[in-house]
C-alpha cells in the first residue's frame, strides 16, 4: 500500500496519481507556477516499474502526448521543444522515498540559510538547513530540503571533499528525514542513475530503491 502522504504529495505535485497507463500524459497549471525555488518546471514526471505520469502544462499536453511512441530516449530528448523549452534538458533521475529512515545518530544542526556558516549553495532552499561543522565551526557537510508541497519534501545533500567517507552524509539525511516526518510530510531523494555515492548514501539512511524513476525539464544551467 502507497504512504498516503506520498500519494498526496504526487497528487499534487503532479496534478494526479496513479496512473494505470504505460505513459499518461496530464496538464497541470502547477507546472505554469514557480516551484520550491521560485524557478517553473515545465514538465515533472513519476514512473513506477508498471507506469509513469508525466506533468506537462495544460496547453502543451497534445504536443507531448504526440510522442508517446518513441522510445523514452527520444522522447526524453524531444520533451523540452514540446513544452516550449527549448533549449532546455531533460533527466532521468533515480526517485526514493523512505517511512523509516535509519536510526543513525544526528550529525548537524538546524540553522538559518542565510546563516554566515552555511555556504552559497544552500541558500536557494531557504527556511532552515541543515549542517555539519567541525570543531572550529567550520562547515563539513549539509541538506536543503526542497518544500515541493505540505505532503512532499526533497532532501539535497553536499559534504566537502575533505569531509567525505565520513558517514556524515548519510547521518544528516536521516536525521533531516525524521525532522520531514516529524513535520507532517514524506522524504524524498533523487539522484542521477549514475551517481554511485549518492545512491549508497540514499540507501544507508533508509531510502531504498525500488525502482521508480523521476523525470524533468531544466533550464541550461540547472538543476
Amino acid at each position: 500500500m502507497l504512504d498516503t502522504r506520498l500519494y498526496h504529495h504526487l497528487v499534487t505535485w503532479l496534478g494526479q496519481w496513479p496512473t494505470q497507463a504505460a505513459l499518461q500524459i496530464v496538464g497541470s497549471e502547477r507546472r505554469l507556477r514557480p516551484g520550491w525555488d521560485g524557478a517553473v518546471y515545465p514538465a515533472v514526471g513519476v514512473g513506477t516499474p508498471e507506469s509513469t505520469l508525466l506533468s506537462v502544462p495544460p496547453h502543451r499536453v497534445e504536443p507531448v502526448r504526440a510522442l508517446a511512441d518513441l522510445p523514452l530516449p527520444d522522447l526524453l530528448d524531444k520533451l523540452p521543444g514540446a513544452v516550449g523549452y527549448d533549449g532546455w534538458r531533460a533527466y532521468r533521475a533515480i526517485f526514493r522515498w523512505s517511512t523509516d529512515p535509519a536510526p543513525l545518530a544526528d550529525a548537524g544542526e538546524w540553522v538559518p540559510f542565510d546563516d554566515p556558516a552555511v555556504p552559497e549553495w544552500l541558500h536557494p532552499f531557504g527556511g532552515e538547513v541543515l549542517i555539519a561543522r567541525d570543531e572550529a565551526g567550520g562547515y563539513l557537510a549539509g541538506v536543503g530540503v526542497k518544500r515541493h508541497d505540505t505532503y512532499g519534501n526533497e532532501l539535497s545533500v553536499g559534504t566537502e571533499p575533505a569531509a567525505r567517507g565520513k558517514g556524515l552524509a548519510r547521518r544528516l539525511v536521516a536525521q533531516a528525514a525524521r525532522r520531514v516526518i516529524d513535520e507532517g510530510a514524506v522524504p524524498t531523494y533523487l539522484h542521477a542513475p549514475d551517481n554511485i555515492a549518492s545512491a549508497k548514501v540514499a540507501a544507508a539512511a533508509g531510502f531504498p530503491d525500488l525502482g521508480w524513476v523521476s523525470y524533468g525539464v531544466f533550464g541550461p544551467d540547472g538543476p
